[in-house]
Order: structure tokens, then C-alpha cells, then sequence
């Protein structure tokens, strides 16, 4: 895998930034260079496809399903997407041109090999992004997702803000942390057991944070969901957040 990442390292770095929709736009100190290494790519690379790989079907199949996404023509990111395994599943269920936004190019090659093997080589694109400072330009996506990615941003506030700014009006962004509520509870009572206290995080402190942001940012039309499926109670579901941009 190594040799793969290596070999194309030149073609991930051209990575479509004139991607209809890529602008510049002022940029916050990013964290250190050193976090994103092919190292750190392959060791996510690792979890994606062991420790975490129950996790992305089910979680497509409910933001598909609650999103009303299966129709949904036009263009979808995910942002923090890393190895992209959620847009690979998304791209199943639904019709949309899926961007991986993510810091770290190293994902980039891997990303492009396993969207071209299962046939969706033509509906994807990888962009360098910062998430505090998204290089699209106003009312451009249909649809922005991310799974594990909000809690690195270095400023979760313009993070936020960000996403509202290049989400279309009357269009939903859904940004969040751990399982779906469809992940079978012994599935992720396995997860959580191999993850260890590594993962252990206080999720009322997270959630008051989003709310914090929705208020500061003035986005009216928001949700915070904590799944909690029936015997579920003792573990740790994480938790998402669904805002909508309106109509103008």
C-alpha cells in the first residue's frame, strides 16, 4: 500500500482545485505539518478497514435515508473524508458528485484506486482543504457531511461557518462524531472495546459547543441527534448535528 500511496503522490497533489467551484479564500494557522504524513494516512487507512469498517454502510444508508438523498442531484462533500470509505458507500445510494475535502493529500491515491475498482471512479474528486478555510466558493454544495473530523478543527466557530458559507440555501449540512442509530449495539460495544479510552470524550461538553456555534453563527434551523437505539444505553453513540441553510 505504501508503494501505491507513493507512486501517486504527484497526481493526488494535482488535486482539482480548479474543480468548478474552487476559489482562495483567507486562510487560519493550520496545525502541525507533521499530522499529516503518509504514516498518519496509512494508520487511518488501517482503522477504516478494520476497527471501523462496520461503521460507514449503516451510516450512509441513515444520512441517505434522513437527508432524503437517494434522488439528490448535484454535488456532496465530505469534508475531513481521509481514506473516503463514507463517500464510497454514499456513492451507492445515491447520484451526487462526491468531493473528498481533506488537509492530508497522502488519502488522495488510495481514495482514487478504491473508487476506480468498485466503479465510481467517474463520480468522485479529492481537494486539499483546510476546513477553516473551504476552497469553494458561495451556495456550492448540495450537501456536506463529515464523521469524525469536527473535533480537529482548529476553529470549530469559522469551521462552521465555512460549511454554511458554501452550502446552497434550502440545502443540509450534517457534521458529527461516532455510529448511526442503525449500528447494531453489540457492533458498537466491540468498537468502543478496541478503542479503548483513547475515544472517551464528555458528549454533553460536545454538544454544548455546537450549540454554542449555531448561536454565535445565527443558524436558526438546527438539530443536535444523540442516537440511543434500544440497548444502547451504556455506550456511546457519539453525536451529529443537522443544520439547514435557508431558502433565499
Amino acid at each position: 500500500m505504501i508503494g501505491i500511496l507513493r507512486s501517486f503522490y504527484l497526481l493526488a497533489l494535482v488535486l482539482l482545485l480548479c474543480f468548478a467551484g474552487c476559489v482562495t479564500v483567507k486562510h487560519t494557522p493550520s496545525p502541525p505539518r507533521e499530522r499529516y504524513t503518509e504514516a498518519n494516512a496509512l494508520g487511518m487507512i488501517r482503522t477504516s478497514r478494520g476497527t471501523l469498517a462496520p461503521v460507514y454502510a449503516p451510516l450512509a444508508e441513515q444520512i441517505v435515508t434522513d437527508l432524503n438523498l437517494r434522488e439528490k442531484e448535484g454535488v456532496g462533500i465530505d469534508l475531513g473524508s481521509g481514506p473516503g470509505t463514507l463517500i464510497l458507500e454514499l456513492c451507492r445510494h445515491t447520484r451526487l458528485h462526491w468531493i473528498n475535502a481533506d488537509i492530508n493529500p497522502h488519502f488522495f491515491p488510495y481514495f482514487y484506486e478504491q473508487a476506480q475498482q468498485r466503479g465510481f471512479g467517474h463520480r468522485v474528486s479529492a481537494v486539499f482543504a483546510d476546513a477553516c478555510a473551504l476552497p469553494f466558493r458561495d451556495n456550492y454544495a448540495d450537501v456536506i457531511v463529515s464523521r469524525g473530523s469536527f473535533p480537529f478543527w482548529q476553529d470549530k466557530r469559522r469551521a462552521f461557518g465555512e460549511i454554511y458559507r458554501v452550502l446552497k440555501p434550502g440545502d443540509v449540512a450534517y457534521i458529527g462524531r461516532g455510529f448511526s442509530r442503525n449500528l447494531p449495539v453489540a457492533t458498537a460495544k466491540k468498537i468502543r472495546g478496541k478503542q479503548g479510552r483513547k475515544m472517551k470524550y464528555d458528549v454533553d461538553k460536545a454538544a454544548n459547543e455546537l450549540r454554542q456555534i449555531m448561536k454565535v453563527l445565527q443558524i436558526k434551523e438546527w438539530e443536535i441527534h444523540r442516537p440511543n437505539p434500544p440497548g444502547g444505553d451504556n455506550v456511546n453513540y457519539g453525536l451529529w448535528i443537522e443544520f439547514h441553510k435557508p431558502k433565499s
